[in-house]
């Protein structure tokens, strides 16, 4: 029994399916499809969300620091998965790679664990999305009810000028400093988000639709969004105040991951939810043209670009607005604010960045596990229900549909914090899954033919693998217990359904090492 746990899938069978493309995908995503989906996918909740939330709770003006420590193990992870994604260019993404080096149940736990980095990042962009829409909104007089654009049971007030916010310690210390008692101010408990849940709906209709209709609204969305984000870059360097960055590294108030280094770190692994769009690029990997080239440039190349921008708006963000102001849904719009009346003009274009930006993120994530749950019906540890292609549009659209409505559900009712550390932990275990599963294929399989290899093995999965375990622990301890809530209820799927159904268990298509 053990022993047939760890079965492996044959590479040979992975590379026919991928020749012949049996699944019956659409091949139409060339290699600047490939990258712009990567940066649709990165650039969004990180630049205009994360951001601000994690330098005002955690690490202040070093938000920049933990942008570099996330971005080095994106880096190590993204040659990994650029030698997987160049060597079996099959959809399924971390999944497929683990369960042709590590076996079928790690297979299992990695694809389980991928729900928590796709279908829980699209309700918790969904999220940030609404907070810009509303902000956009109320910009023109619209006001939404307020209570249909929060989490359910998020205690909002009203503040002067700005307009309603989460209430939170740090908005009331915030709030404090101002002379404004948050005791005074009009209170509203949220019932659901209403915003957030129509752009899923939303998203879901067009991933159904097509997966090339689906790639030309992203480009179109990551030009819009990278454009304005130069233009913010670009003016707001020169309304920096220095004053803003000092001190740089705010001292540690008692509690670990609470500013000074350990705030940094914490602020690592909650901010590197911002990079987990490069890794979609894999999923994709059925509709890709020439895979095996293009898949390595469209993940580090979507990776690099997008790791300078983070930086550069990081900088430009804590110098312009104190970092104690920016645990908002809508950072960036609050640091336009701070530029002055003569700025207003640039108010309303950032906020359509952000909505557009954030638009495409929600669209890749959804576009990426309906396509893993593709993947592992396929292998028969899902049901055959997750395996439909429609026979006109040539998508995966129950998976669609079934993503949508969870998705929909999860972004109406929970806030942003919670969602994107989930996300976050779910994608460093799998990126650590990555990093060892190169080193193991390395040995077991060194004749197989790799398009593109990364170098220096085994020193940069081993640095990657480390990098991601030390940001995987310096996450809330609320934030394991759910993982492991999580893992429980994969494993209990597993045992009870796919080690019943494993085509690969009953085929008996074991992989021996050479």
């Amino acid at each position: 029994m053990g022993s047939r746990l760890f079965q492996t899938k044959s590479v040979n069978d992975l590379l026919s399916q991928a020749s012949e493309n049996k699944q019956g995908f659409k091949r139409a995503l060339t290699v600047t499809n490939l990258t712009t989906l990567g940066i649709g996918a990165i650039i969004g909740a990180g630049i205009f969300v994360l951001t601000g939330q994690a330098s005002a709770q955690y690490a202040g003006p070093a938000i920049v620091i933990s942008f570099i420590i996330s971005g080095l193990a994106c880096a190590f992870a993204g040659l990994c998965y650029a030698e997987f994604a160049s060597m079996i260019p099959i959809s399924g993404s971390a999944y497929t790679y683990a369960y042709a080096t590590l076996g079928e149940f790690l297979a299992w736990i990695i694809g389980w664990d991928l729900i928590l980095e796709y279908l829980f990042a699209a309700s918790t962009v969904s999220v940030g999305w609404s907070g810009y829409v509303v902000s956009f909104l109320h910009d023109f007089g619209i006001n939404l009810p307020t209570a249909l654009t929060a989490a359910s049971g998020t205690t909002l007030v009203e503040i002067p000028n700005i307009g309603w916010q989460e209430l939170t310690k740090n908005l009331v210390m915030g709030l404090a400093g101002k002379g404004i008692n948050v005791a005074t101010l009009p209170h509203v408990t949220a019932i659901m988000n209403l915003p957030a849940m129509f752009i899923i709906g939303l998203m879901t209709l067009l991933l159904i639709i097509g997966i090339r209709e689906s790639a030309n609204f992203n480009n179109v969305m990551v030009i819009t969004k990278v454009s304005v984000i130069i233009l913010f870059i670009g003016i707001g360097i020169f309304f920096i105040n220095k004053a803003n960055w000092h001190p740089f590294i705010p001292k540690n108030n008692g509690t670990w991951g609470h500013f000074g280094p350990s705030g940094i770190l914490r602020a690592a692994g909650v901010i590197f939810f911002a990079y987990i769009g490069f890794d979609a690029v894999s999923t994709a990997a059925q509709e890709a043209k020439n895979p095996q080239r293009d898949m390595p440039i469209g993940i580090m190349g979507s990776l690099g670009i997008s790791t300078v921008l983070y930086i550069l708006v990081a900088l430009v963000l804590t110098g312009i607005v104190s970092y104690t102001q920016l645990n908002v849904a809508d950072p960036m719009a609050v640091g336009v604010n701070a530029l002055g009346t003569g700025m207003f003009w640039l108010r309303p274009i950032i906020k359509l960045a952000a909505i557009a930006g954030l638009s495409s993120v929600i669209l890749v994530m959804m576009m990426g596990q309906p396509r893993i749950f593709h993947t592992m019906a396929n292998d028969g540890l899902l049901p055959p229900v997750f395996a439909k292609v429609h026979s006109k549009f040539k998508t995966p659209y129950v998976s669609t549909m079934m993503t949508g409505f969870v998705a929909i559900i999860l972004a109406g009712i929970l806030p942003i914090s919670i969602l994107g550390e989930l996300v976050s932990i779910g994608t460093l275990l799998a990126f650590t899954i990555v990093c060892i599963s190169i080193i193991v294929l390395r040995k077991k399989r060194p004749d197989l033919k790799r398009p593109f290899r990364t170098p220096f093995v085994p020193t940069i999965p081993i640095l990657g693998a480390i990098i991601c375990l030390a940001q995987m622990a310096a996450l809330p301890l609320d934030t394991w217990l759910r993982l492991i809530i999580w893992m429980a209820i994969g494993f209990c799927i597993y045992f009870t359904y796919g080690i019943s159904h494993s085509k690969v268990r009953n085929n008996h298509k074991i992989e021996k090492p050479t």
